[in-house]
Formats: C-alpha cells, structure tokens, sequence
C-alpha cells in the first residue's frame, strides 16, 4: 500500500493560495469554518487522511493528471456556477449518453444528471467508467451496473439481449429491462458516483490532496474507499462554486 502525503506547505498553498485576493477572501470565512478547513494540514487530523493507493490498477497510477488547486479552480475560464434562473438538478432515468441529455435539458437547468443500468465505456482503452461528466454542456452519466450484488454472476441482467435497429431518437430497446435490488450497499455507492459527477460540472476536477468523494475510482473496491464528504480544499471549491456556511454544509 502507497500512502501520497503532501506537505504541510504544499496543502495550504492548494486550500488557501498565494493569491492576495485568494487569501482575503478566505480570511473572511468566520473562525469555525477556517478551523475545519484548516483540518486538511494536521497530520494528526481526525477528519481529513491522505490518499492510500492499494494497487497499480488505482484511479491516480492509471489516469495520471495533473492536480487542480483552488486557484486552478477558480481561474478556470470555463467553469460555470448556478444562476437565479438555471439553478435546478435533475436526474434522469435513461439508457444512452451525454448527447441525449444535452437534448432533453430543460431551460432552468444548471445540470442534468442520467442513470442508468448499462454497463459505461466512454473510450476503447478504458475498462469501463462508473460515470462521466461533460463540464461545458452541463450533463452527467451514471451507472448502477457494477453496483449491484449480481453483476458478475450469471442471471445478470443489465444488458441487451437482442440487437434491434432503431433511429438515432429511439432509446426504447433500453426501457424497463432491467431493476436491481435496492439495498443500503447499492444507494451508498450511487450517492457516491451521483455526488462526485455532478461535482465534476460545478469544475471540481479529480482530488489528489486528500482523501475526498472527488477522487477518481478504477475499480469497485477503489470506489468503496473513497469517503461521502469532501476534502476541505474541494469543499472550499463548492462553496465557491455556489455559497453555503461550510461547518452546516460539513454537518
């Protein structure tokens, strides 16, 4: 097992910055939430750990990118935040991708968030995704496919058994084929990939400086580690993203 543990230093430039204005604006958090963030620099901290890597197959070893910081984040050109008349969430029940979200977008909102029981293959090179965000559209992907207690035996059902023909509109080969059993284990994980995609269209990028929902995941055991809440300097990013007190929102 590889532990990645930053610095001290290097944590605080990441929550905090360099940046003068930056700095102030985070001076102006009251004192509890400026000590809950400052938990991400104690190497004793109880809330917030460093990244433990168990295997070469972890998200960080097989997709290396490079970090995002707040700074990173808050100069990002093509971040967007909500608006009073685009600030809704809607999650949709569907069985084909981004392109199709993006369509069916209603006018008030910020995002639009799929799921869906098909197993997720964005690339040829990849072994498969739990979910996929398209930052600049707005839209979002999930799947339950690998959730559930039957994935890998063989009465699993989530897939298409016969290859029909159908228009470019036409996604009703993917109706009502397939319903998992709900269990705590199932919506836990769901929780998980829904929250961490739709972090993704707010312009939180993968977390590399703690242990965070925001980190990516290669593996279903990978994804299990990964904790609920976020790391304070993905939370930072949030609150800047769309306001809120951050020792409730923590709560």
């Amino acid at each position: 097992m590889q532990i990645i543990r930053h610095s001290e230093q290097t944590l605080k430039t990441a929550l905090i910055s360099k940046n003068p204005v930056l700095v102030s604006q985070y001076e102006k958090l009251d004192a509890g939430e400026q000590r809950l963030m400052n938990e991400a620099f104690q190497p004793a901290s109880d809330l917030f750990g460093p990244i433990t890597l168990h295997s070469p197959s972890d998200w960080i070893t097989s997709h290396p990118e490079a970090p995002q910081d707040f700074e990173q984040f808050f100069s990002d050109p093509y971040r967007k935040i909500p608006s009073p008349d685009k600030r809704s969430i809607y999650i949709q029940s569907i069985g084909d991708i981004l392109k199709f979200l993006k369509k069916k977008k209603p006018e008030d909102a910020f995002c639009v968030v799929g799921i869906t029981m098909i197993d997720l293959y964005p690339r040829d090179s990849w072994n498969f995704v739990f979910g996929q965000a398209s930052l600049t559209d707005g839209v979002g992907i999930f799947s339950f496919a690998r959730y559930g207690s039957d994935f890998y035996s063989m009465r699993y059902e989530g897939k298409v058994k016969k290859l029909k023909k159908t228009s470019s509109s036409d996604y009703s080969i993917f109706n009502n084929y397939y319903i998992p059993e709900i269990t705590s284990v199932l919506l836990l994980r769901s929780c998980k990939t829904l929250t961490h995609e739709i972090g993704h269209i707010f312009g939180l990028r993968h977390c590399q400086w703690l242990a965070c929902l925001m980190q990516g995941s290669n593996h279903l055991e990978e994804a299990d580690r990964r904790p609920l809440n976020l790391c304070p300097i993905c939370l930072r990013k949030l609150q800047c993203a769309i306001g809120f007190n951050i020792i409730e929102r923590y709560k």
